[in-house]
C-alpha cells in the first residue's frame, strides 16, 4: 500500500518517534513539505494520503484514482475538499484533542508574560537599570495577580475546559459565552462550584466583554465567529483587559486590535494564530511593535508530547482503518 505524508516538517524537526506510523504503512514516504504545483504528482498513485497543512481540492483528488484514505494531523478539516471526497467514496479521518496540555500551558504562559510585564524587566535589566538602582527591586511595571480575576472564554470545548481547570487553580472566577456569541441577553447560569462540575457561569457574548478581566478564545473560526473580535467589541472591554488568542487568526480584526492596545481601550494582548500563515502579507500584528502585545508563531499547540500525540493519534486512525474500523472519520 503506497503512502505519503506530504508536509512531514509541520510536525517538528525530526524529535518525534515516526514507528507508529511505520508499523501501519512500511513504504510511508515522508516530503518536508510538498510546494501546491506537486501536490498533485506526488499523490497520484498513493492509497493513503497523510497531511497537516497541504491543500486537496477536488482537482487534485481526481486525479488521485488510487486514494482510499486522507489523514489529518489536526483537527481542522478546511484544506480538505469534503465534497469531493464523499463523492469518490475517500475516507477522511483527523486527530482531536492531542494538544490540550499543551495550548493550556501557551494560554497561561502569554498571561502570565503579561501580567508580570517579563520582556519590559528583562529589557530593564539589559540596560543596566537593577544594577544602578538604589533599591532591591525594580517596581517599573507594577504586576497583577490573577487571583480573584474573572477568565472570560469563548468555546468551552476541550481547549476552553482545560484553560478553566487551570484558571480555578489561580483562583479566578471563570465565565463562559453562551451561544451563538452575540448581544442576546441570555440569563446567567451559575453552577455550583463546590460540585466540581463545571464552576462555569454562561452569560451572554455582550456581558463576557464587559466583565472579563481577562477574554481567551478556543472556539472554530466560521463566518459567524470570523472577526468576532471587532472595533465594537474592543470598545466593550474593560480598559485595563487582556485578551489571549491561540484558536484562530480570523476570530479578531487585526486592524481594530492595534488601534485598541495604541488607544488603550484594552490593557494587553497574546496572540498566538494569524489571519495567514506565514504572514507573507502585510499583517498589523507583526509589523506593529507594541509593549503590551505578544505574538508567537503559531506554537500553542506545539509541546513535544503534543506532536508524538499526533503521530500517535494518526497511527491509531490508520490501523483502524486498515481493520475495517471507523474512528475519527469526518463525515
Amino acid at each position: 500500500m503506497r503512502a505519503v505524508f506530504l508536509d512531514f516538517d509541520t510536525l517538528g524537526p525530526g524529535d518525534i518517534d515516526v514507528a507508529p506510523l511505520i508499523r501501519h504503512l512500511p513504504d510511508l514516504e515522508l516530503y518536508p513539505h510538498t510546494p501546491a504545483d506537486q501536490v498533485a504528482h506526488r499523490i497520484a498513485e498513493a492509497d493513503v494520503v497523510l497531511i497537516n497543512k497541504v491543500r486537496l481540492s477536488c482537482d487534485t483528488l481526481t486525479r488521485a484514482t488510487h486514494l482510499k484514505l486522507i489523514c489529518l494531523a489536526a483537527t481542522g478539516t478546511d484544506n480538505v475538499d469534503l465534497a469531493a471526497t464523499r463523492e469518490r467514496s475517500i475516507v477522511v479521518c483527523n486527530i482531536r484533542n492531542y494538544c490540550t496540555p499543551s495550548v493550556v500551558q501557551h494560554v497561561f504562559a502569554l498571561l502570565l508574560a503579561l501580567t508580570h510585564h517579563l520582556r519590559e524587566y528583562r529589557e530593564r535589566l539589559a540596560e543596566r537599570a537593577w544594577a544602578d538602582s538604589p533599591q532591591f527591586c525594580l517596581l517599573d511595571f507594577p504586576t497583577r495577580e490573577l487571583d480573584g480575576k474573572t477568565l472570560g472564554i469563548v468555546g468551552l470545548g476541550a481547549l476552553g475546559r482545560g484553560v478553566a481547570n487551570v484558571a480555578a487553580a489561580f483562583g479566578m472566577h471563570i465565565i463562559a459565552a453562551r451561544r451563538p456569541y452575540d448581544a442576546t441577553a441570555f440569563d446567567a447560569i451559575a453552577i455550583d462550584t463546590e460540585t466540581g462540575d463545571e464552576s462555569v457561569e454562561r452569560v451572554s457574548f455582550r456581558d463576557l466583554l464587559a466583565r472579563a478581566d481577562i477574554l481567551s478564545l478556543h472556539c472554530p473560526l466560521t463566518p459567524e465567529t470570523e472577526h468576532l473580535i471587532d472595533a465594537d467589541a474592543l470598545r466593550a472591554m474593560r480598559n485595563d483587559a487582556l485578551l489571549i488568542n491561540t484558536a484562530r487568526g480570523g476570530l479578531v480584526d487585526s486592524a481594530a486590535l492595534i488601534t485598541a492596545l495604541r488607544e488603550g481601550q484594552i490593557a494587553g494582548a497574546g496572540i498566538d494564530v494569524l489571519r495567514q500563515e506565514p504572514p507573507v502579507d502585510p499583517e498589523p500584528l507583526v509589523d506593529t511593535r507594541l509593549p503590551n502585545l505578544i505574538i508567537t508563531p503559531h506554537i500553542a499547540w506545539a509541546a513535544r508530547e503534543s506532536r508524538q500525540r499526533a503521530v500517535d493519534e494518526m497511527a491509531a486512525n490508520i490501523g483502524s482503518f486498515l481493520r475495517g474500523e471507523s474512528r475519527n472519520r469526518v463525515d
